[in-house]
């Protein structure tokens, strides 16, 4: 059986752990709080770190010594994890809920992600190519 089915997320080790990042690249996208609500907003304005080819970091390991708004998911109570997108594999999981067929632990395939349309490489831009006003870059997706 597959270890995301029969361990919680801090029983898993460090390489199971990796492993359910899909590397959509969601979570690297900038996000706006709204002080009132408390509701988070995505925009399309990516991470300085993100390869946008391939929606991964390329200082992952570094992340949070260089970029010092970045977050260490293992860092935070499960509970927290309501700022993340809806498919993001750690929120899932932490609401008992399962992971979608184009998860590369379940289709046994590194570019369902892209071919699922779910990763940000075509919409996302860096941030250095932004203007300042990130509100003119929310985004919402369809889930």
């Amino acid at each position: 059986m597959s270890f995301w089915k029969t361990k919680k997320l801090a029983e898993m080790t460090t390489e199971e752990w990796e492993s359910l990042c899909d590397n959509c690249g969601k979570c690297c996208l900038h996000k706006l709080e709204d002080e009132d609500s408390g509701d988070i907003y995505f925009t399309s304005v990516a991470c300085k770190l993100i390869d946008l080819n391939t929606c991964r970091c390329t200082g992952y390991r570094e992340r949070t010594r260089l970029v010092p708004e970045c977050l260490d998911l293992k860092q935070y109570n499960f509970a927290e994890y309501k700022w993340l997108p809806a498919t993001c594999a750690y929120k899932l999981l932490a609401d008992g809920e399962e992971l979608p067929a184009w998860h590369p632990l379940v289709s046994k395939s590194p570019d369902s992600v892209q071919d699922a349309g779910v990763a940000i490489s075509s919409y996302a831009m860096k941030e250095a190519d932004a203007a300042d006003d990130l509100e003119d870059y929310i985004i919402e997706w369809l889930e």
